[in-house]
């Protein structure tokens, strides 16, 4: 636990289907990331943000996949950066801006396991993905085009070749090392995807008939082992929307507060998180900043904090 936290920000909004989730970085900055991460005794380095074109100074272009060519380009700076992080030993910490970021950052981290930089680790790495949304969908199912719905696919190679062959080409992920958690909205199309991809899946509906902790047991041994980095995705959107308002996507029937805290207690307890993501928060959207706070306490507790 002595690796510097690396902080990068990732303002991009041009994968969702409204603006606001760009300032999402800067809200959890506002709301005491720094000395949170201070207070536990973590080092860490602010990378600052990427800097991205507004939406408005640029065409959609393919509107099967809006934006796709800025979202590569950012994705590949993202690539590049958590990379680096990697190379010099660092705990990449990546916060969106919207669920498409997640492309940069674990190609990154695939692109480092690849180059074999650090030996302690076997390729690929192993992921916990938390989000009411299978985010499965490519060009040719998504209904609206919008990237954010697209990342685990293009992860798994599947999608535009734009955002599948960043880093190198092909899949960054094995789905059998994946996990989704707290699904509860899915497209038509999007839940034969996921049915069909081997990745193992937890309903909100699974959550409520085992429990959490159950749930999490078998999650983190799937994803999780000694010879595997293991990396969580966060979408705020799979809080409840009574505790997390302020995100683009909300869906009633969400993990509660203690719910979200239990489950990233218990990923550090594993002590094998390696890197960690947090993206949709939309300040637009949000009251008082109160899902921005509530991020920054779930950063907090993945990254070890308790309350004894």
């Amino acid at each position: 636990m002595n690796q510097i936290v690396q902080i990068l920000g990732v303002p991009l909004d041009h994968g969702a289907g409204r603006r606001g989730v760009g300032m999402g970085p800067g809200a959890l900055r506002v709301a005491g990331l720094h000395g949170v991460l201070a207070a536990l005794g973590r080092e860490l380095l602010d990378l600052g943000d990427i800097d991205i074109a507004a939406p408005e100074t640029l065409t959609p272009g393919d509107m099967r996949a809006r934006y796709v060519t800025l979202i590569a380009a950012v994705c590949e700076q993202v690539c590049r950066r958590v990379r680096e992080t990697l190379d010099d030993d660092g705990f990449p910490l990546v916060i969106g801006g919207d669920h498409s970021v997640a492309i940069g950052t674990l190609s990154g981290i695939a692109s480092h396991l690849r180059a074999r930089r650090d030996r302690r680790w076997e390729s690929p790495p192993g992921l916990l993905w938390f989000d009411a949304h299978g985010d499965i969908n490519t060009p040719d199912s998504s209904p609206s085009g919008n990237v954010h719905g697209m990342p685990l696919a293009c992860l798994l190679g599947k999608g535009s070749p734009l955002l599948t062959d960043i880093g190198f080409a092909g899949a960054k992920l094995e789905a059998a090392r994946c996990a989704v958690i707290g699904v509860r909205d899915l497209d038509i199309a999007e839940r034969e995807l996921l049915k069909a991809s081997g990745v193992r899946t937890f309903t909100m509906a699974e959550i409520d008939r085992r429990g959490l902790a159950t749930v999490m047991d078998e999650a983190i041994a799937i994803t999780s082992s000694a010879q595997h980095m293991l990396h969580v995705s966060f979408d705020v959107d799979v809080l409840d929307p009574t505790v997390a308002p302020g995100t683009g996507t909300t869906k009633p029937g969400g993990l509660t507060y203690r719910e979200a805290h239990l489950a990233l207690e218990m990923i550090a307890d594993t002590e094998r998180l390696t890197s960690f993501e947090l993206v949709e928060v939309n300040p637009t959207l949000d009251w008082q900043n109160q899902t921005a706070v509530l991020a920054v306490e779930l950063i907090a507790s993945a990254l070890g904090k308790r309350i004894m």
